[in-house]
């Protein structure tokens, strides 16, 4: 594991090694884990002490306490939109840096509804984070989450050649689209 301070005293390596790769993934999993169930405690784990939150909905916030602030408005003010969700994080790149690590992955949450009783998929999205060496542990100097709202959302790299969605034809030929009869 790489020394505080220096994240890499030998020198940036070409891929990022398997004991560092098995320990970002323990810090995404304490994320989750501290998110999803409100333990304010192990979200935070997760974070450098001047870390950055970068939440769509939120905006960037820095700093354990700003961390915290947003966490808690978003577990206690709409607690009927977050209690019972999961965040899930898959297909990690992981690049070293100088400064540790650069991480993208996918994401997806997905969600009991505790009204209905149900489960659906609240949202996916790719995230494209920072982190750094703190004490030995890997933690989030930078998290950025970009969740696919729009078309725009998605960072495609191919030529986009798909035509609009087709609208379908009025369910009764005397009604028009707008579903009036004429």
């Amino acid at each position: 594991m790489a020394n505080d301070g220096l994240a890499w005293p030998s020198g940036v390596p070409a891929t990022m090694p398997a004991q560092d790769r098995v320990d970002i993934e323990e810090t995404y999993a304490r994320y989750a884990w501290g998110i999803d169930l409100a333990d304010s405690e192990m979200a935070l784990s997760a974070f450098a002490e001047d870390g950055e939150f970068d939440h769509l909905w939120q905006g960037r916030v820095k700093g354990h306490a700003a961390i915290l602030k947003s966490l808690e408005e978003l577990w206690y003010d709409r607690q009927h939109w977050w209690l019972g969700r999961q965040h899930l994080f898959n297909h990690f790149i992981m690049t070293p840096t100088e400064e540790g690590a650069r991480v993208r992955c996918f994401f997806q949450i997905v969600q009991y509804n505790v009204d209905y009783g149900t489960n659906f998929l609240f949202g996916i999205g790719t995230r494209d984070d920072q982190l750094v060496q703190r004490d030995g542990r890997w933690l989030f100097r930078t998290l950025y989450v970009n969740a696919w709202r729009a078309m725009g959302d998605v960072p495609w790299k191919g030529k986009v050649t798909m035509k609009s969605r087709p609208m379908p034809p009025p369910s009764h030929p005397d009604k028009a689209q707008d579903g009036m009869k004429r």
